[in-house]
């Protein structure tokens, strides 16, 4: 290598670098940002809590002083007393501060606290979404093989019918539902027009590595191919690309580790985090990576709300940008949705992702919607085949779906 060549490879890694510390930096700010709206939040909640205690203090000081003192002030005076009181306690003496004293980090609630009491404010995360068994929930039929299984009514939240649907199981390849929501959210991407997406990745030798050892399906980038963000978010879902999931979670977070903090910590958020768990970024088997099929459930609908998200999990084909390595680019299919039209549902399948490991057997989440805009969320788990699994999709569809509408 002559000296123009490592002084051009000094500076490709110089302006890494710097990509790679305006990332985390990014991320950073919006975890910032984040903690800085829960401690708002928190202290909204203790400054009404206070205002509601002035206030009791001040109507019972009021009836004390109208039984006790024959001279007592007028209701009135009594009234605009209490008012000051209250303006009083709950902005202090120079006016509201709740901002600042949250920008500075400063958590009120807890430092209100005895040692050793728990945080009151701290409730358990509550699900955007949440659907319920009701007296009419059916099983499955002996026809369906699938192990596990759920079908939702998306606008009532009744489960319809299941199988184990809150048993642990192995999630594999729809793991990568939170990846890319994860990753679009991390990068403030709610549609397909942010220039972000058409940043570019250097793919690395770590990352087509760890394919190769633990048998991944993937796109088929080659080490030190360019690859576009888009490219690895469409990349991720139609062909299930480990390499494109990889090289999602190091663009984002600077590691595979890292990035995995992200949705556990998304998976908080949503209330999941006691039945969902994820030590990888692309479904590998692990005995402390597993979920539930109502809990896939979940992570699909709350993806499907994502504009970008729905424009990846709807995507039947896409051509990657064209690179030195593919002139062409590289055409992506989601082979589950292609296979999917072709069956009659009663209805159109819009969004979907499958995934397989050994240990999970044939797995697939999908949202769908009958004829009269009606949507629907099926997940199963633990098929004998590719087309078993679709065949138990399709029949339970076909079960609650009819050509006119919903039943």
């Amino acid at each position: 290598m002559d000296r123009e060549e490592v002084l051009q490879s000094v500076e490709d890694e110089a302006q890494e670098q710097q990509r790679r510390q305006k990332r985390k930096q990014r991320i950073e700010e919006m975890k910032r940002e984040k903690k800085r709206a829960q401690i708002r939040n928190r202290c909204l909640v203790g400054a009404g809590l206070a205002v509601c205690l002035m206030a009791g203090i001040g109507i019972a000081a009021l009836v004390r002083s109208a039984v006790t003192s024959p001279s007592a002030p007028p209701a009135d005076a009594g009234r605009q007393q209490a008012g000051n009181a209250i303006v009083e306690a709950a902005e202090g003496p120079e006016g509201p501060d709740i901002t600042q004293t949250a920008e500075e980090g400063t958590d009120i609630t807890q430092e209100r606290e005895p040692a050793g009491e728990p945080d009151s404010t701290q409730e358990p995360a509550v699900p955007v979404f949440a659907a319920s068994a009701t007296d009419v929930t059916a099983g499955f039929s002996d026809t369906i093989v699938s192990e596990y299984g759920i079908l939702i009514d998306v606008e009532s939240g009744t489960v319809l019918a299941g199988r184990d649907a809150h048993a642990r199981m192995n999630p594999a390849s729809m793991t990568k539902i939170l990846t890319v929501l994860t990753a679009a959210e991390a990068l403030g991407l709610e549609d397909d027009t942010s220039e972000i997406l058409n940043d570019t990745f250097t793919m690395t030798v770590d990352i087509t590595d760890y394919c190769y050892v633990n048998g991944c399906s993937v796109v088929g980038y080659e080490v030190g191919e360019t690859a576009t963000v888009r490219d690895l978010f469409y990349g991720t879902i139609l062909p299930s690309g480990a390499d494109a999931a990889l090289g999602l979670a190091v663009y984002v977070s600077g590691s595979q580790e890292a990035f995995v903090e992200l949705m556990n910590q998304k998976l908080d958020e949503l209330g999941l985090a006691e039945s969902t768990h994820f030590v990888n970024c692309v479904g590998l088997y692990d005995d402390q990576h597993y979920s539930t099929v109502y809990d896939i459930a979940v992570l699909l609908e709350e993806a499907s709300k994502n504009g970008l998200c729905r424009q990846v999990l709807s995507a039947h084909t896409y051509t990657t940008t064209f690179t030195e390595e593919h002139p062409e680019g590289m055409v992506l299919s989601n082979w589950f949705l292609r296979r999917m039209e072709d069956r009659d549902t009663h209805g159109q399948v819009l969004y979907g992702k499958t995934g397989y490991v050994k240990q999970s057997g044939h797995c697939a989440a999908s949202l769908a919607s009958d004829m009269n805009g009606k949507e629907y969320l099926c997940v199963t788990a633990g098929s004998s085949s590719v087309w078993q699994c679709i065949r138990d999709q399709v029949e339970l569809f076909q079960g609650y779906l009819t050509e006119e509408g919903s039943t």
